[in-house]
């Protein structure tokens, strides 16, 4: 972790009545939330230190090491106080599940539906449990199979034929989401997840081209975030003249 501008001193956060602040761990590349801990002044110091994330157990009352026993460590990415200064977001990349019950993320028991499920094999158990954090799942899936190219694999085979055939594609899948669309509108009957599924497709291919052409996920995300509030309502920028 570089200093890059002032940094807050962590004698001067909002230590609760017996010394602790609540620490929200969050997966430093799918932005899923992992897990909440409490820590005391040592184990953020040791936190700060890295190169793992300890925490101040209240049941046993000791510091402890997230997976000293299990070897489920957490990696530290960058430590965050809030505005109040009685909370710290924790990015961190974990070596396996963070949960004692062997799943990625302790949150996995939903109270509402939709919900958030951090982990992609436990998405079948709870119907619309699915929120946007997939397009960084996807788009982490799609670099590790650049850099691996397993046979058998379709991304593989994308990346093997190059820019070319991965922009064909995305042309394809959008002249199907528009088709898709059309046939909404005219009261098709499973028109909506045949929409929804080409709308997937659009982004899996538009995410392979982004891969292909080393344009970091972060710049598409800036971009979207950079069009909420006024940018969202402004009509569209006239299409450039043709020469």
């Amino acid at each position: 972790m570089t200093a890059t501008r002032s940094l807050l001193d962590p004698t001067t956060l909002n230590w609760d009545a017996h010394g602790l602040v609540t620490a929200i761990v969050q997966d430093a590349t799918t932005a899923a939330i992992l897990m909440v801990g409490h820590m005391n002044a040592e184990s953020l110091r040791r936190t700060l230190a890295g190169p793992h994330v300890w925490f101040w157990s209240r049941s046993r009352q000791e510091l402890w090491e997230k997976g000293a026993t299990s070897g489920h460590f957490l990696d530290v990415v960058s430590v965050t106080a809030d505005c109040d200064g009685d909370a710290l977001l924790i990015r961190a990349t974990p070596h396996g599940p963070t949960c004692h019950t062997g799943k990625a993320s302790c949150f996995h028991r939903p109270m509402t539906e939709p919900a958030f499920i951090a982990a992609e094999d436990d998405l079948a158990e709870v119907p619309g449990a699915i929120g946007p954090d997939v397009l960084r799942d996807v788009t982490a899936v799609i670099a590790e199979r650049q850099r691996t190219m397993p046979d058998g694999s379709y991304t593989t085979y994308l990346f093997r034929e190059g820019l070319d055939k991965i922009a064909k594609k995305v042309g394809e899948e959008a002249t199907e989401v528009v088709i898709g669309a059309k046939n909404v509108e005219r009261g098709d009957t499973t028109g909506r997840d045949l929409l929804a599924n080409e709308i997937a497709d659009l982004f899996y291919h538009a995410l392979v081209l982004a891969q292909a052409t080393d344009l970091p996920d972060e710049a598409i995300w800036l971009a979207l975030a950079q069009r909420r509030g006024h940018a969202v309502d402004t009509p569209p920028r006239a299409p450039k003249p043709r020469k």
